[in-house]
């Protein structure tokens, strides 16, 4: 139930965000006490905390506790890297990604809008675009994906492109700009920002 209230404010889905925020946090908390010792439960609730809350050190606590309690677990490693691009550890995910593809290489296209964010922010826009396009493919609606394929375009001065996507994600949700207030780090948070304004046509 708690990751139901996490997708619901990720695509954009909830009425009441903060209240859709507070619930989602209520949930992850209930279900850490009634499974404290379940890696699937730690995992899941580190992305939900790691997402609504603001100790982002917890939360990667728990998915570090999971992955102890069952090394072998390829979705806590997958959790792990999205929790390392949020901190602002992109070259941890990375790995931590190729780690998931080597114990679970049949779901190879479930993380490339993950990876694709690590490459952007360790500023390898080319292999990030080559993953978000990958993602277009399969996912024509993935406002993220959209997002993130805009700025890649505009930091590389290809601005004609990124003003294409941001017209196809016009066409997806009224909020096109992102807060970005999931990525802790804030020099990685500006260069998502600074791009996606660049791609919509704003002052940077």
């Amino acid at each position: 139930m708690a990751e139901c209230h996490f997708y619901l404010d990720n695509g954009g889905w909830a009425d009441d965000r903060e209240a859709n925020r507070r619930r989602g946090i209520d949930l992850a908390r209930q279900a850490l006490r009634s499974a404290p010792d379940d890696p699937v439960v730690l995992a899941n609730a580190a992305i939900v905390l790691g997402y609504f809350g603001d100790d982002i050190n917890a939360a990667i606590g728990l998915v570090d506790g999971s992955l102890t309690l069952n090394p072998s677990f390829a979705q806590g490693w997958a959790s792990s890297g999205v929790l390392r691009n949020w901190f602002g550890r992109p070259d941890f995910a990375l790995d931590h990604f190729e780690t998931f593809l080597r114990l679970s290489p049949r779901e190879r296209f479930s993380m490339q809008s993950a990876k694709g964010i690590s490459l952007f922010f360790l500023r390898r826009f080319d292999e990030a675009v080559a993953e978000f396009l990958a993602v277009m493919e399969r996912h024509p609606k993935h406002v993220l994906g959209h997002r993130f394929l805009a700025a890649c375009y505009a930091h590389m001065g290809r601005l004609d492109k990124a003003r294409e996507v941001v017209a196809r994600l016009r066409t997806l949700t009224p909020d096109v700009l992102d807060s970005g207030t999931r990525y802790r780090n804030p020099e990685y948070r500006e260069l998502f920002l600074s791009g996606l304004r660049l791609a919509i046509g704003e002052a940077t």
